[in-house]
């Protein structure tokens, strides 16, 4: 099953529901609140304008989504949710090695990533899946770190 890439003219809702279901359970757990709270429908489908968001189809009922973002000296990853009843079977895999395949085609030699310093299942995940711990971040108006980038290098970039 190959991602695929979905524009602002399409059917967004399905996706924004996975998004929405998927980033439920960090609510009351990061601080400050994940800005998936302020992402309105209409606000996803211009960041799949202005960015690359991919699905694991079908489009109508997504398995997994990403959005992309290509910077100057690497391609980043975010957004990545996979859908409850997908859990466990390499999805959230699937999408990564897409990723990489989109920083080779882009020429960046590295995917990089941010998650909350709460969240660490998901930094166990990303470790898993290749990718280093390169630095802590504190969002503004916080005087403690909180939020991890992660890096993955992409061979043959």
């Amino acid at each position: 099953m190959t991602p695929i890439r979905l524009g602002p003219e399409q059917d967004i809702l399905p996706t924004h529901a996975l998004l929405t279901r998927a980033f439920a359970y960090m609510e009351g757990r990061i601080d400050p609140p994940s800005s998936l709270g302020r992402l309105p429908p209409e606000a996803l489908a211009r960041e799949a304008a202005a960015q690359e968001l991919w699905v694991l189809p079908p489009v109508a009922a997504p398995l997994a989504c990403m959005l992309l973002t290509p910077k100057a000296d690497h391609l980043y990853l975010g957004k990545l949710a996979v859908a409850d009843a997908a859990r466990g079977r390499g999805m959230a895999r699937r999408m990564v090695v897409h990723a990489e395949a989109r920083a080779r085609a882009l020429g960046l030699p590295c995917l990089r990533l941010q998650t909350r310093v709460e969240l660490t299942e998901n930094h166990a995940t990303f470790q898993r899946l290749g990718f280093v711990e390169i630095a802590r971040t504190a969002h503004a108006g916080y005087d403690r770190p909180t939020s991890l980038t992660f890096e993955k290098a992409v061979t043959g970039a």
